[in-house]
């Protein structure tokens, strides 16, 4: 079982992440920022991940400590349950379009962090969530989960349909990437012979 059970506290945030990699989609979320919480349930549901998350922040200042927090604990959550990486497929792609947006975004397990994001929002908060912490989430997953991550917004002037293909993306590109290759099972996919 590809599952792990990671909590996070600090004097800003208290986050509890449990996760199955080898899930259906079900998810449940209770981050305080409600349109957060849509985004993180289109990870599950898109990445066949069973995924609970809850998160007590520092709201009454803003959203930054937790939507980051809840990146890094999640990608420490995705790191402890895909293990070793023996046998995954390591590299995973989507492009997911939404009305009048469309974006890419691919994974790479490499054991290396790396974030390149290319996205200009049209709005700077979508309900209660800045859009300017995608970032810090997605820079929290990859520092934690030890990942290259690619992630574009190709075309889309509604700032929730931007942000909801980049989730779906992520979310699928995940599912591709952590998914067992029967061709190459109980073998890490590196020349290197670790990863």
């Amino acid at each position: 079982m590809r599952t792990a059970q990671v909590s996070r506290n600090t004097q800003e945030t208290k986050i509890s992440v449990s996760l199955n990699l080898d899930g259906t989609g079900q998810s449940k979320l209770a981050t305080g920022i409600g349109f957060f919480d849509h985004m993180l349930d289109q990870i599950a549901r898109h990445g066949l991940i069973d995924l609970e998350i809850t998160a007590e922040g520092d709201l009454h200042i803003d959203g930054h400590h937790t939507v980051e927090d809840v990146g890094i604990t999640l990608g420490q959550a995705v790191a402890q349950a895909v293990g070793d990486k023996k046998g995954i497929t390591r590299y995973g792609h989507s492009y997911v379009p939404l009305d009048e947006a469309l974006s890419r975004v691919v994974v790479d397990f490499s054991g290396r962090p790396g974030l390149a994001m290319d996205v200009n929002f049209t709005a700077g908060m979508i309900g209660a969530l800045d859009t300017q912490l995608v970032f810090e989430f997605f820079q929290g997953f990859v520092n934690h989960a030890g990942v290259s991550l690619h992630i574009d917004n190709l075309k889309g002037h509604n700032a929730h349909h931007q942000c909801e293909t980049i989730f779906k993306a992520f979310g699928r590109a995940l599912r591709m990437a952590l998914t067992p290759d029967p061709r190459s099972a109980g073998v890490i996919p590196s020349t290197k012979g670790c990863l």
